[in-house]
């Protein structure tokens, strides 16, 4: 660990430290937190706040400007409680929180698996996306991809406190990691709807509003024959615990048309995220990849 002495690495070092020790406070203490965070990120992450405003005007188009502003401070809470289960997820045994989660549609994926071709669960990336795959891992293992972080102390806790629950992490860019897992039968946890470019993406509506949508969903599953199924993670009221849901298998997907199945993809996003919008990750910029001629709306 020499390598990561550096005063660049100071503040992940920090972070580490702080992580172990929320890890292991009484969860209610832990949301507590978590809510506080948020609320002070809130007033502090003032560019954050504008994507995030911009991001529920455009998708909902109906709230007033009072009802909007408390649907952006209820997104910074969960955002802030996100971080802290990030914590729990790395550093605590799933089996400390088997009392907190419910689950329904384990007997899809079980009957998908059985199949034995892998299985794609397609996700949205919900705040509780960390805390979801860390509680799933009880009820089944699944492979999980990642996106690798610039600074290579921050990727390598990233990737081993993930490796320590999930049976293979893929970087998002590694297609043939995907492929071979799905050929071995695993299932693979992949989350398509944020904005990664023009390129191998099409542009289509997602809440109403085109955006470059990525098709690599519908080729991976046709790759193997995968079945696909949609995996969609809450907490419960009160932040009591935790919902996890499992779609019976997708028919007809994929169809052969990438647009056709980009926008089905959306649509079961849009489907999840309504239940639960605070819940959703609009802090990321999702449209910010435009058309030919189209300045945007962060500007």
């Amino acid at each position: 660990m020499r390598q990561f002495t550096g005063p660049r690495y100071w503040p992940v070092w920090v972070f580490v430290l702080l992580g172990r020790a929320i890890a292991w406070l009484p969860f209610s203490w832990q949301m507590r937190l978590g809510a506080g965070i948020g609320r002070l990120s809130h007033l502090l992450a003032r560019r954050r706040r504008r994507i995030c405003e911009v991001n529920l005007r455009l998708c909902f188009p109906e709230l007033d400007a009072g009802e909007l502003q408390r649907l952006v401070r209820r997104t910074f809470v969960s955002n802030g409680i996100g971080l802290v289960e990030v914590a729990i997820s790395w550093y605590r045994d799933p089996e400390d929180f088997r009392s907190r989660v419910r689950i329904d549609g384990l007997e899809h994926l079980q009957e998908a698996v059985a199949k034995g071709r892998g299985v794609l669960l397609v996700a949205a990336h919900l705040t509780t996306l960390e805390i979801g795959g860390f509680l799933l891992s009880l009820f089944h293992p699944m492979a999980v991809t990642y996106r690798a972080h610039e600074n290579p102390l921050f990727d390598a806790v990233m990737f081993n406190c993930r490796r320590r629950i999930h049976p293979r992490v893929i970087e998002r860019r590694d297609v043939r990691g995907m492929l071979r897992c799905l050929r071995e039968g695993l299932v693979v946890w992949y989350a398509p709807d944020q904005d990664y470019g023009a390129r191998r993406a099409v542009f289509v509506p997602f809440f109403g509003v085109t955006a470059a949508t990525i098709t690599a969903t519908g080729r991976f599953a046709e790759s193997n024959g995968s079945p696909v199924l949609f995996f969609s993670h809450y907490r419960k009221s009160g932040n009591s615990g935790y919902h996890l849901r499992i779609s019976p298998e997708l028919e007809e997907f994929p169809s052969g048309d990438e647009r056709k199945d980009a926008i089905r993809i959306n649509r079961l996003v849009e489907e999840a995220v309504r239940e639960q919008p605070d819940q959703y990750l609009w802090l990321h910029r999702r449209f910010k990849t435009r058309e030919a001629g189209d300045p945007g709306p962060y500007r």
